[in-house]
């Protein structure tokens, strides 16, 4: 009897297995990645801690000049450290054993070059302006929130070219100068000091244009 004739096989059909893969020596599991820290601009670093200070600190003493032309015009000076334009009128502090009067003279020098004029009007209050939070701590040594000021109109006295913007052995506060509108004033200032700048307008506002050539001293 014939021998039967071995079933042929059937070709397994094998899902190839994953190899492992082989790990190097020493190396580390990456960590998984954070969200990005949100960064701290150095102003908002320093707004944040002059808005903490600002109580603390008391106003600087100082004194205004407004000086006027017979045209009823008013001298501005563009700051001498600032990239943009910023116009203000001459001011500063009140040296100690001064007098308000005496400040106002002497200020006017250093910053103009020149003291000839008349004081024809002193502000009957002091008025205050506050720095913005992010200069607090950093201007006058960080040691002031803000300035006090005695305001003062004057008469202006002399030519165009005693003006002198040098500094006469102080820093140099504008790097040029013109006369301007008194109603122009808040619109030519830093805009912390807009609301002080008005306020000084409307006391001084009827030594405006032609009539201050009328203006009597007080």
């Amino acid at each position: 009897m014939a021998k039967a004739k071995p079933k042929a096989k059937r070709a397994a059909v094998k899902t190839a297995a994953k190899k492992p893969v082989a790990k190097k020596p020493g190396a580390k599991k990456s960590p998984a990645k954070k969200a990005p820290a949100k960064k701290i601009s150095a102003t908002a670093t320093r707004a944040k801690r002059g808005a903490a200070l600002r109580e603390t600190l008391p106003y600087r003493p100082c004194v205004g000049v407004m000086l006027l032309n017979d045209d009823g015009l008013v001298f501005v000076g563009n700051r001498v450290d600032q990239t943009m334009e910023a116009w203000q009128m001459p001011q500063g502090g009140i040296d100690k054993g001064e007098t308000p009067r005496q400040a106002v003279m002497r200020e006017l020098k250093e910053e103009t070059g020149t003291d000839k004029a008349e004081i024809i009007r002193e502000h009957d209050k002091w008025l205050n302006y506050e720095l913005p939070d992010e200069l607090i701590g950093v201007v006058w040594k960080g040691k002031y929130r803000g300035q006090t000021q005695k305001w003062f109109a004057l008469r202006f006295l002399g030519d165009k070219e005693d003006i002198d913007l040098s500094g006469h052995g102080h820093d140099q506060e504008f790097s040029n100068w013109k006369w301007a509108r008194m109603e122009d004033l808040p619109k030519l200032v830093v805009p912390f000091k807009r609301t002080l700048y008005k306020k000084i307008v409307k006391a001084f506002a009827d030594l405006a244009g032609p009539a201050m050539k009328k203006a009597k001293t007080r």
